[in-house]
């Protein structure tokens, strides 16, 4: 009977495969080539498992702060269910302006304009917007590596090509060279994606780094995406973010910057972010927005001016317990004998452990032997295979927990 329900479910799994094919036969190739995501298949794997520790995401565990969630619900008891504008209500394009003007002190010697902000349904959309901006059919990206898979895919889903550019490793640090971005530029080059800080490497962009990068653009006419989704997430305490290129850009440099609320705000579910650009670009912007989502729902609108306007103090206390978390877990894998990685920076180690050249398999192998959850290092492109990313903005005692069963299955043979 075992036997028979075996084969049965493996007919089963023979159908599904064959019904799959002949329909990913129906669909455009861009729509078929879009690839599937190595953390998701770890995820699937672990997900459910019982006393798990999930560390492959980029979240944290805090739930969104009490008072931004008032501000979502006094919005719908006050009816504000209605169409919006496009490019987002007034007052959280201005609390945009006025996050950014304490944060980098203006832009172009004057206050930042408010007609800069575009809001967007999170922080993916609005890297969609800024490649359809930069990029068309057979366009190139240049994409420094390691790096967030979704991007890549991004670029492909458009029609465009990403170039991954590996950058170089060691336990000092990652270090991305500019005569290697200069050498990958061909004719059909049309933009340079940034995140700085880095996911998963935690490298951060210093100014000397971000100059150059912008000299490189500015010669080659070519856009740079501008990720600063973690540059909150600064471990000098003397900084309220990390380098900018708010801080360098001229009037009429290509940057377009995108973000989120999701990570500052403890705000992942809510899917909500911006796009920042020059306002002579806006037109486009709100005609991507209008044929792709007509907008983000006012109520979640009211929450992000509550988070920008109200949230500072609560962000300052997740710096500090992502601090304890990044402390943790370098003290901890640090004395772990065949691992290596540099400073963490963002919130999350990316590590190497020596003599694993499937990072994907491992990943899985730790699941089933330590219980722990981490995103594989071939997930997130050239240079990641061996790697590891470990999210620590997670409880402190969890963190232990989990270094200390990866210490264990890493000790084995």
């Amino acid at each position: 009977m075992i036997v028979a329900g075996r084969a049965a479910a493996s007919e089963t799994d023979v159908t599904i495969d064959q019904d799959s094919a002949a329909w990913r036969q129906r669909l455009s190739a861009r729509a078929a080539a879009a690839p599937a995501s190595g953390i998701a298949e770890v995820m699937r794997h672990g997900f459910g498992r019982a006393g798990i520790i999930p560390l492959w995401v980029g979240e944290g565990d805090l739930p969104t702060a009490r008072p931004i969630c008032d501000a979502a619900a006094q919005s719908l008891a006050r009816g504000e269910t209605f169409y919006m504008p496009q490019p987002g209500i007034p007052e959280l394009r201005q609390a945009l302006a006025a996050y950014h003007d304490r944060l980098y002190g203006g832009l172009f010697g004057q206050a930042f304009p408010a007609d800069r902000f575009f809001v967007t349904g999170s922080g993916m959309q609005a890297i969609q917007i800024a490649i359809t901006l930069a990029t068309g059919p057979d366009d190139e990206v240049l994409v420094p590596t390691p790096a967030w898979p979704n991007f890549h895919a991004a670029v492909g889903v458009a029609g465009a090509r990403a170039v991954e550019v590996p950058m170089h490793f060691s336990p000092s640090g990652w270090r991305l060279d500019i005569d290697d971005l200069k050498a990958a530029i061909t004719p059909n080059t049309k933009a340079i994606f940034v995140n700085s800080p880095s996911n998963p490497t935690g490298w951060t962009a210093s100014e000397e780094n971000l100059r150059g990068l912008l000299r490189l653009a500015r010669d080659n006419g070519l856009w740079i995406i501008a990720d600063e989704v973690y540059s909150r997430f600064t471990y000098d305490t003397q900084r309220l973010a990390t380098p900018s290129l708010h801080a360098l850009v001229a009037p009429d440099d290509r940057v377009l910057f995108v973000n989120t609320f999701s990570k500052n705000w403890a705000m992942t579910g809510w899917r909500i972010g911006w796009v920042e650009a020059p306002p002579a670009v806006g037109p486009a912007i709100e005609n991507l927005i209008q044929y792709a989502t007509s907008g983000v729902a006012v109520f979640m609108q009211r929450a992000a001016v509550c988070a920008l306007n109200e949230g500072e103090s609560r962000l300052a206390a997740l710096m500090e317990r992502t601090r304890k978390g990044r402390d943790i877990v370098v003290e901890a894998l640090g004395k772990i004998q065949g691992i290596s990685f540099a400073s963490p920076g963002a919130f999350y180690l990316f590590f190497r452990i020596d003599g694993v050249t499937d990072s994907t398999a491992y990943a899985t192998a730790l699941i089933e032997d330590a219980n722990v959850g981490l995103a594989p290092g071939s997930a997130f492109g050239a240079g990641g295979d061996g790697f590891f990313r470990l999210c620590f903005a997670r409880d402190p005692e969890t963190l232990a927990l989990a270094c200390s069963r990866l210490a264990d299955r890493i000790a084995r043979p």
